[in-house]
């Protein structure tokens, strides 16, 4: 086994490009196809390098994820992989994958792989963002009311159940058709559909492919918000950088409150995701496919294991979209019950829904050429330009929104897609502000009293469902969410549209 390099030679594969921008040379880790790179900008890589500076210093054995830029390194080596595997300013180590990684597989290349840790185990986690035409002035008064309803119309926390009445039958449907079971059901508007990524259904989602443990883990769950980093925000518009697209979103002021729901597919997205580790891991045997790293057990995409996951990940994914088309549901009527008008004449429109756990099959441009790829895109947005085809009408001038969610307490994001990111990022980019401390270093260096008597001290209600899970969503645990999207704004693969502070947050 080769010797460990230190600190300074890794840093020997790893170049500046842009004030933005930096490049992973072939060699970093064993085996790359194609190199890496990762955008970051002053503010946010010395998190990246200290990572990797602490890696060099441990012993051999030490457990636990691997640093990021050794992630996106190890990703670059799977076969298929196409042009580049890339780290978004908001990247941190995840499970085989880095959180914040894109990586584009090449369809037309037998050899070519799918990885489940290239989606993550909350497959389709993604944002919502509703508008109201209400103003911060009109939801003082009534903001701890506010607040307290929309806590007790979702169904919040570990394990908690809906209350959108779900037969086993109702299940198998949404898995299939997505938001249009929402639609037929009476849960969504008909806007809505047309206002999600993908219109708010896979349509390679086949039922069958998903377990009886991932349905009945799934089956209590639809409608509910989960815990960790998931929550339900009140938020009002702080700022707006490009008039001409917030107009189009119907965000027209400073002050217009919106509401934000960043939510997934719940138990059953997990169970789907833990099932295709097994069969890919057999698959792999079989098939003779070499990996850095075990976390990243994958299978050919045109093989049964790597079709069996793409169907079953396509039915999770659809079951997050009917998950937060019901918890707008829910949360119309909570505005609705607070403010005694009904859901339409609170214009309580989706703007945007998109997805930041998800593996899809595009067409991109590479080398000039036009290839069919499957991109994986974990803790990273899709965001198409203005013209594209697969965006809603009402966005084709603007390019396709991209929300970004911050943490607890800190401000979020709506940005649009531009051509830049096409071609250098594969349509992606960020997803929110990604970790700086891991779950556990939170937990051990926070104090949850601390951290809800800052929030109060903000002017911001919150409804906790567990509040020892505070810590691990404190702002403190996270990146900076505004150098982040300054940094996709300054690469040019996204651009700033408007920027939302919370006002009220409902997190379990």
């Amino acid at each position: 086994m080769e010797s460990k390099r230190n600190y300074n030679e890794e840093m020997g594969y790893i170049k500046r490009e842009t004030d933005t921008l930096y490049n992973i040379a072939q060699g970093f880790v064993p085996n790359m196809n194609v190199p890496g790179r990762f955008y970051v900008n002053g503010a946010l890589e010395r998190l990246v390098f200290d990572e990797l500076r602490s890696f060099t210093r441990q012993s051999a054995n030490v457990g636990g994820f691997l640093p990021a830029i050794k992630q996106i390194g190890n990703v670059a080596a799977l076969p298929g992989i196409m042009k580049y595997s890339i780290g978004l300013p908001d990247v941190h180590s995840g499970y085989g994958f880095a959180i914040g990684n894109i990586a584009a597989f090449d369809m037309g290349n037998p050899e070519a792989v799918v990885s489940p840790g290239g989606v993550g185990f909350d497959i389709n986690c993604g944002v919502r963002l509703v508008r109201t035409n209400l103003l911060f002035s009109d939801v003082e008064p009534v903001k701890e009311s506010l607040a307290q309803s929309l806590f007790d119309h979702i169904p919040v926390g570990v394990g908690s159940q809906g209350i959108i009445p779900t037969r086993a039958q109702d299940l198998e449907e949404a898995l299939q058709i997505g938001i249009d079971w929402s639609l037929r059901e009476g849960y969504a508007w008909p806007e809505d559909k047309e206002h999600c990524e993908e219109y708010g259904r896979m349509l390679g989602a086949d039922p069958n492919k998903v377990s009886s443990r991932a349905k009945k883990r799934g089956l209590p769950q639809l409608g509910t918000l989960g815990a960790g980093n998931h929550y339900a925000e009140i938020q009002v518009v702080d700022q707006i950088y490009d008039e001409f697209v917030a107009k189009k979103m119907g965000i027209d002021q400073r002050g217009q409150v919106c509401i934000m729901i960043h939510s997934g597919s719940r138990g059953l997205g997990h169970q789907v995701a833990t099932d295709s580790l097994v069969e890919m891991e057999r698959a792999m045997n079989r098939d003779n496919i070499r990996t850095n790293d075990r976390q990243l057990a994958c299978a050919r995409i045109n093989s049964d294991e790597g079709q069996n996951y793409l169907k079953g990940m396509s039915a999770a994914a659809n079951y997050a979209w009917v998950n937060r088309s019901s918890m707008t549901f829910l949360t119309r009527q909570a505005f609705a019950k607070v403010f005694n008008q009904s859901p339409e004449d609170l214009d309580m429109h989706v703007i945007y829904d998109v997805s930041h756990n998800i593996a899809k099959v595009e067409e991109h441009m590479v080398n000039g050429r036009c290839h069919q790829l499957l991109v994986h895109r974990k803790g990273s947005t899709r965001a198409f330009p203005p013209h594209h085809p697969l965006i809603p009408v009402d966005y084709q001038l603007t390019g396709q929104p991209v929300i970004v969610g911050g943490t607890m307490g800190t401000c979020s994001y709506v940005l649009t897609g531009t051509e830049n990111g096409m071609q250098e990022t594969f349509g992606s980019t960020c997803h929110g502000a990604g970790r700086a401390l891991s779950r556990n270093k939170s937990r051990n260096n926070l104090d949850y009293g601390d951290v809800l008597k800052r929030l109060e001290d903000m002017g911001i209600s919150i409804r906790v469902a567990s509040p020892k899970l505070i810590m691990e969503e404190a702002p403190e645990s996270y990146k900076d969410v505004t150098q982040v999207v300054q940094t996709c704004h300054d690469a040019g693969i996204s651009k700033m549209a408007v920027k939302l502070k919370p006002i009220a947050v409902v997190k379990g």
